[in-house]
This record gives structure tokens, C-alpha cells and sequence, in this order.
């Protein structure tokens, strides 16, 4: 039987810092304590990935302190361009950083083995191992949110591409519109739960910051909403549907913001996918089980297999 370890898990969003004690083994993990700050930003990328050095580190020691067993190992996952194998953040868009050695730092400034990675293939690692996919040897996990990316369990292991798989976000889907990534037409300019919010209110003059209000004017039968969310429902799947036709994907599990919607979200959204399939598998669709803890959790796996079983 695997020994019970304790990490310390980081997952450091575009917007806040979730931190968490964790006991587990590579199959079984839960929360001890947890904690949440907000990311720190500035407009000069190495200042602000020392930044957040500093803070994981406050982070890990505040947690250390907490905890009454010793932290053997430390997980932390960021958003952007990863490369897990070297351990640097090659790029973000959002918190500005290139080529950045976060866990060499990380490990010399806490003094214990650092895990490294991306936080999108993190929580797809939880899902894999603890919820939604648990069992699938071929998945792929899509948190939505203020984007949309990937996790691709491939034959039963996370594929990382170098740091730079499972961007379906920005799948041209041929609708035209420009994308903040220099690309015309991709899934996340309409599917994307920032997207979604964007669109209605420019479409009605009534300002959401929230996807969420878009559903609920849907749910109220607002014939705007009702475009809106059509177009980001076809979106999606045609972005599903480059997925099935490259990996054919037992399921794919959907998360994040958007999923929250349930089957207000899946129901039009299978329907649409089925009318595009012609020879694909058509895949699963799942809703995701481990909410916005499942970053912090991969984040946690990740140092629990480091330190070994």
C-alpha cells in the first residue's frame, strides 16, 4: 500500500492564488487546510514572477506551519506556455512572464523537491486520476472559463506536447472573429465564458460580466441570450469535433465556469455535436467533478509522484 504523504499544493491563476496542504497517495488525495490570496501583477513580467515566487513561498511556509506532519514535497501549476521538463514558464499572456526558471527558484527558496507544471494538464491529472475521467485511458478535460485550453489523456497518460498541446481555444472554427492571439475564428472568441458575457452585452447594450447571466436569460427565454448562446454552443463543438476527429476521445469532460450551467450546456451541446459527426467516435460528455480545486489537487499529484509511492 502506498505511504500517505504531504505536499503543499499551489495554483496560481490569472487572478488568485489557490494553496492547499494535501495528504495522499498517487490514487487517493485530499485537502487538509486551504488558502487563497490574489496573484500578484505588475506591468514588468520578471517582476511579477518574482512576485509570485515570493508569495508561493509565503504560501508554503504558512502551510508548513499549519501542517502536523513534515511537507515533503511542494506542486505548483501556472497558467500559459509551460515547459513542464525544464521547469519554466515559457510564456503568459496575462501575468507577462517568458522563459521564466519558477522551479528551480521555488526549490531553492523552500528547500524541498518542487513539482512544476501547467494548470490546465494539473487539473486534467486530477480528473484523470480522481473524477470525471477517472478510468478512460483516452480523454479530454476542457475547464471554460475566461479562456478555454485542454488536458488530452492520451493511452492512459497526460500529453504535454512540450508545453504546448491541448489549445482548443484557439481552433480556427471559421467564424471569423478576431482573437486576442492574433488568429481569426477560434473557439474561444465565442465559447469562452468571457465570450459569452462580452457578446450579449454588446449585442444588447446591457452590461453581464458573467456567463452565468447569460444563461439565466436563456433559461427566461431572451432571444438575444438564446444567439448568443447558440453560437457559442456551435462553437464548442466544432471544437469537440477537431478533437474527435485527431484523438478520438472516449469522452470529454467539460469544466470550469461554463459547465456550471449543466444541462443547459451539455443537452444543445451533444445534439449539435451529433448533427456534425459523419465517421468520428462520438465522445462522452461529461461534466467535471472536482470543481476549481481540481488545479490544486493536480498540482498535489504531481509532488506526491515526485517524492514516489
Amino acid at each position: 500500500m502506498a505511504r500517505t504523504r504531504y505536499v503543499v499544493a499551489v495554483d496560481v491563476g490569472g487572478t488568485d492564488m489557490k494553496a492547499a496542504l494535501v495528504a495522499g497517495t498517487p490514487t487517493e488525495a485530499s485537502f487538509v487546510t486551504q488558502r487563497r490570496r490574489g496573484t500578484p501583477r505588475a506591468s514588468d513580467g520578471p517582476a511579477t514572477a518574482h512576485a509570485v515566487v515570493d508569495a508561493v513561498v509565503e504560501l508554503v511556509e504558512e502551510l508548513r506551519a499549519a501542517s502536523d506532519h513534515p511537507v515533503e514535497a511542494v506542486g505548483v501549476v501556472v497558467p500559459g506556455v509551460v515547459d513542464d521538463d525544464r521547469g519554466l514558464g515559457v510564456f503568459s499572456a496575462n501575468l507577462g512572464w517568458r522563459d521564466f526558471p519558477f522551479r528551480m527558484l521555488l526549490g531553492e527558496r523552500t528547500g524541498v523537491p518542487v513539482s512544476f507544471g501547467h494548470d490546465v494538464r494539473a487539473g486534467g491529472l486530477a480528473e484523470h486520476r480522481l473524477g470525471a475521467a477517472r478510468g478512460l485511458t483516452d480523454a479530454v478535460i476542457m475547464p471554460i472559463g475566461t479562456g478555454i485550453a485542454a488536458a488530452l489523456v492520451l493511452g492512459g497518460r497526460l500529453h504535454s506536447g512540450g508545453g504546448y498541446s491541448g489549445e482548443l481555444g484557439h481552433v480556427d472554427v471559421g467564424h471569423g472573429d478576431p482573437c486576442g492571439c492574433g488568429q481569426r475564428g477560434c473557439v474561444e472568441t465565442r465559447a469562452s465564458s468571457a465570450a459569452i458575457a462580452r457578446r450579449y452585452s454588446a449585442r444588447t447594450g446591457k452590461q453581464v460580466d458573467r456567463a452565468a447571466a447569460v444563461a439565466e436569460a436563456v433559461r427566461a427565454g431572451d432571444p438575444d441570450a438564446v444567439v448568443v448562446w447558440d453560437e457559442a454552443v456551435d462553437a464548442l463543438a466544432r471544437g469537440i469535433l477537431v478533437a474527435a476527429t485527431l484523438l478520438g476521445p472516449q469522452a470529454v469532460v467539460l469544466g470550469g465556469g461554463l459547465a456550471l450551467a449543466g444541462d443547459l450546456l451539455l443537452v444543445p451541446l451533444r445534439k449539435r455535436l451529433e448533427e456534425l459527426i459523419v465517421f468520428q467516435r462520438m465522445p462522452e460528455l461529461r461534466l467535471a467533478a472536482l470543481g476549481d480545486g481540481a488545479g490544486c489537487l493536480g498540482a498535489a499529484l504531481m509532488a506526491i509522484d515526485a517524492v514516489g509511492a
